[in-house]
């Protein structure tokens, strides 16, 4: 009877022994499992994440420079994600990341041209305004008479027409009522003011002015 009990025993802890190691061994196993569960959800969130800025790239509907989307590209590149969606995307968002270079320089380029042309207008015209300004602020009628028949040597008749414009807006000019040279320099020698800049003129084949546009300056 003892060596039955003894043996039963026995039985018991080598029972419990088995059960415990073999908890153990689930338990790591399902550790494991979790683990390698994390790292596949944390993967697809990557490729996920991942294919959405790329496409926000390619699309033009993000914010950041150019130098940080390519700093996001080189990003995901490092990450080797096997999926031909993503290795796609990262060509066209290369290709997508040197047009908009291309595009910005060439507007860079437009720009310094715009200004300048407008630099080489506002000296090309510079003795034309300081004529017209050094008419408005004679000290006396009889110097002014005196510039504006200086002046209209430079005009091919009394009566050309003088544009002034008084606004600009989405590239169409609002004008004031048109004048002539001679109504516009007496007006000047009246005023005392030039309050206006050259914006363009027109000439005849004798280089006479036939026609004087004005801006008013605010």
């Amino acid at each position: 009877m003892k060596h039955v009990l003894k043996n039963s025993t026995r039985f018991v802890v080598m029972l419990l022994i088995a059960t415990i190691a073999l908890g153990g061994a689930t338990s790591c196993k399902s550790k494991k499992k979790l683990a390698k569960e994390a790292a596949a959800a944390e993967y697809a969130a990557k490729v996920e994440q991942a294919k959405k800025d790329l496409n926000a790239i390619i699309n033009e509907e993000t914010d950041w420079t150019l130098d940080q989307q390519a700093e996001r590209v080189a990003t995901i590149k490092s990450y080797n994600i096997d999926d031909k969606e993503v290795k796609d995307l990262i060509v066209k968002a290369e290709q997508k990341i040197e047009e908009l270079r291309a595009r910005k320089a060439e507007e860079e380029r437009l720009r310094r041209e715009e200004e300048a042309r407008r630099k080489a207008a506002q000296s090309k015209f510079s003795v034309l305004d300081n004529t017209l300004g050094s008419i408005a602020g004679s000290a006396t009628y009889e110097e002014a008479n005196r510039k504006i028949v200086v002046a209209m040597q430079e005009f091919a008749s009394p009566d050309i027409p003088v544009l002034i414009i008084v606004s600009q807006e989405n590239g169409v000019n609002d004008y004031d009522r048109p004048t002539t040279i001679s109504k516009f320099l007496n007006y000047l020698k009246d005023k005392k003011q030039y309050k206006y800049k050259v914006e363009s003129v027109k000439r005849d084949t004798f280089g006479k002015i036939t026609e004087l546009e004005l801006i008013v300056k605010y």
